[in-house]
């Protein structure tokens, strides 16, 4: 999907409610979101279920990738926590704001419970078995559609959302350019991770650290890296990555309480699109519009950075 065409679904989406749409109105559209939300979580299940890359490396392949991913993922949310507590106070900007608005400012632990939060998890596992036994043939062109279908109900619904919290604007204003801290601190992490762990599992260095800042881009890395290194660097750069969206989900409840910018730096890439109405649904839509920006960035730098890195090693 082209780069323009989340900021045009949510321009639309926060024009068609910026003057308040009857609450009727935007009960539909939440319902829309919901049902778009569970076709996107299942569609990323089905991809893992029929790709053969991903099926076929369950062994030991298998257990370094998902291990690689969650050393990326773990080192990414340290370094935005400590950025947070630090130079992006994503939170007390959160709060300064509430409070200068005269809004109530909700205790983390009185927040009502989202079960998109255990479903989304859910959704994948079935769309997982589905695309391994129900779909296995299932044409990519279908599931290209679905996705990008699923995808503009979200973003149109994600767009509403703004036109409801105005003060999401205030707050990326008031971030000002700190909202750059964010990919770069999640990119730096990811890569710490895939580093640090690469010894350990006896993976080479430059396959575990480029697979880990693949940021969710696993489309390009595989491919990049089947193309440079070979079929089984390829496998890691794939599995590495997609399995980046599963834990991003699958871990969601944990992240919220590490910090408000843990998911977003665990999307990576993706919240610029399939993980952006998950991260929203979490963390609320002023820290969706960092996630969504820093997805973003990250998406243009991905492709930037692969052929880069062949230089470094």
């Amino acid at each position: 999907m082209n780069l323009y065409i989340p900021f045009i679904c949510i321009a639309v989406g926060a024009a068609i409610n910026w003057r308040g749409l009857p609450p009727h109105i935007l009960k539909v559209f939440d319902y829309m979101m919901s049902i778009a939300l569970f076709v996107l979580m299942a569609i990323i299940g089905i991809n893992i279920g029929v790709s053969p890359e991903v099926m076929n490396n369950l062994g030991r392949i298998g257990v370094n990738c998902l291990v690689i991913s969650f050393c990326g993922i773990a080192c990414s949310v340290a370094v935005v926590r400590a950025c947070e507590a630090t130079i992006m106070p994503l939170e007390k900007i959160r709060l300064q704001l509430a409070m200068e608005n005269n809004q109530p400012i909700e205790e983390e632990e009185n927040k009502k419970f989202d079960p998109l939060i255990i479903i989304m998890p859910g959704c994948i596992a079935i769309g997982i078995l589905s695309g391994r036994f129900l779909f296995p043939d299932i044409s990519e062109t279908v599931l290209d559609n679905a996705l990008t279908v699923s995808l503009f109900f979200l973003y149109l619904s994600a767009g509403i959302s703004l036109g409801s919290n105005k003060e999401v604007f205030t707050y990326i204003k008031r971030l000002g350019f700190r909202v750059m801290i964010m990919p770069i601190a999640t990119f730096v992490g990811s890569a710490i991770g895939g580093a640090l762990i690469a010894p350990l599992l006896g993976v080479p260095l430059d396959i575990s650290l480029i697979s880990a800042s693949g940021m969710g881009y696993y489309s390009l890395t595989g491919a990049f890296l089947t193309e440079t290194y070979g079929i089984e660097a390829g496998t890691y750069g794939f599995i590495v990555n997609v399995s980046r969206d599963v834990y991003t989900v699958a871990l969601m409840p944990l992240m919220v309480k590490i910090s408000k910018g843990s998911p977003v730096a665990s999307g990576a890439g993706g919240c610029m699109d399939s993980m952006l109405m998950p991260v929203t649904r979490a963390v609320g839509p002023e820290l969706g519009m960092v996630g969504l920006i820093s997805g973003t960035i990250i998406t243009i730098f991905v492709p930037i950075w692969l052929p880069l890195s062949q230089l470094i090693f």
